[in-house]
């Protein structure tokens, strides 16, 4: 038998240590087996997905100036559940084609939250974005709402969140932002507890981080959920995957953004793969 070259095994550990990890995050949610199931594809490439099995429901490339400081001000359908929280404190600039995101977050007491009519089960979102390197330890969270739907905190449902250092995929629906967990979590958090192994077992099944490093470039990135599935990739290349049941909830209402410092956003689209809003 032909042995393998070292060179042939380079080439293959991203795929392998991406397999690993998504077999030891996906086993613990049979529950979902009924659902459609997601791509078979090792590394999907989610763009071309999008592009050949969805429909386009949203484009805005910021072609325009805002209107001022309000929570409609940018335009075009956006909304933002903090604007109104500052008045006085403009943090979003549109210049020259980009939404450029300063988020007051000390004085609205939350970070920046801009979100826009979605409206799909499978989908997602393709968004053109920079880091400007204005302040410290910049990150971006992205994904969605449905703040029509009971006991989860505020709507949020999934989002994928990039730091300085690393890409967090998490279900805040089953995890975090469910009523009950939440409530169950604070009072080990204010008290500053440890939280029960049972718990913490629990949270660590909701998510996936993945090492990456953050600079000041423009990149495209895609966020998709496909069943009880959720991906993100950078420049066509799959950065993280992972699965829970939360991924799979019927009707992602809001795409979201939640800036706590500063971003710039060049471009963003919204596709509809499936929609079945029954519960």
């Amino acid at each position: 038998m032909k042995p393998t070259s070292v060179s042939a095994l380079s080439r293959c550990a991203p795929a392998l240590t991406l397999a690993l990890q998504f077999l030891l995050v996906g086993g613990a949610h049979a529950q979902t087996a009924a659902l459609p199931p997601p791509s078979q594809s090792p590394a999907p490439h989610d763009a071309s997905w999008l592009r050949a099995k969805g429909t386009l429901v949203f484009h805005d490339a910021f072609e325009r100036e805002e209107t001022g400081n309000d929570a409609k001000a940018i335009g075009n359908g956006w909304n933002s559940a903090t604007a109104d929280r500052v008045p006085q404190i403009k943090m979003a600039d549109l210049d020259a084609g980009i939404l450029k995101i300063s988020s007051a977050t000390k004085e609205a007491g939350h970070a920046a939250h801009i979100h826009h009519e979605a409206g799909f089960t499978d989908g997602g979102a393709v968004v053109r974005f920079k880091f400007p390197g204005l302040t410290k330890g910049e990150s971006l969270q992205l994904g969605f709402v449905d703040r029509e739907t009971k006991g989860i905190h505020a709507g949020h449902l999934c989002y994928g969140t990039l730091s300085p250092t690393s890409v967090t995929l998490i279900d805040h629906k089953t995890g975090v932002m469910n009523l009950e967990i939440r409530q169950r979590r604070q009072a080990y958090l204010d008290r500053k507890e440890k939280l029960p192994a049972d718990l913490d077992a629990l949270l660590k099944t909701k998510q996936v981080v993945v090492p990456w490093k953050a600079d000041t470039d423009w990149h495209e990135l895609v966020l998709v959920t496909e069943a009880d599935e959720m991906r993100l990739s950078l420049d066509g290349q799959l950065v993280a995957r992972h699965r829970s049941v939360g991924f799979a909830h019927p009707m992602k209402r809001w795409f979201s953004f939640l800036v706590p410092s500063t971003v710039w956003i060049d471009d963003v689209k919204i596709w509809k793969v499936r929609w079945n809003p029954a519960p």
